[in-house]
C-alpha cells in the first residue's frame, strides 16, 4: 500500500473510498435492519465480495464490474 500524496483537505484523496462507502450505506446499510452484529458483518462481506465486485456495474469502469476489470488486466498482463 502507498500512503496518500495529497495535502490535508484535498477532497480527491478520499473520493474513491467515500464513493464506495456511500454506495454501501445507500444500497445496504440504510435499507436493512440487522438483528445482530454478526448478521451485519456477513451481509457487508456478501455485499462487497458478491454484489459490489462481481455484479454491480461501475460507470467509472466502463459499465463493467471490478472483477471483470481485474480479470481482464490479469489476462492482458500475465505474471512472469
Amino acid at each position: 500500500m502507498r500512503s496518500s500524496m495529497g495535502k490535508t483537505g484535498i477532497c480527491w484523496d478520499n473520493a474513491m473510498a467515500e464513493s464506495f462507502f456511500a454506495a454501501l450505506k445507500n444500497e445496504l446499510i440504510h435499507r436493512t435492519a440487522f438483528p445482530t452484529i454478526n448478521h451485519a458483518r456477513k451481509a457487508i462481506a456478501f455485499y462487497i465480495e458478491v454484489f459490489y465486485n462481481r455484479q454491480r456495474l461501475h460507470s467509472g469502469l466502463g459499465y463493467r464490474t471490478p472483477h471483470e476489470v481485474h480479470t481482464g488486466h490479469q489476462i492482458s498482463h500475465p505474471a512472469a
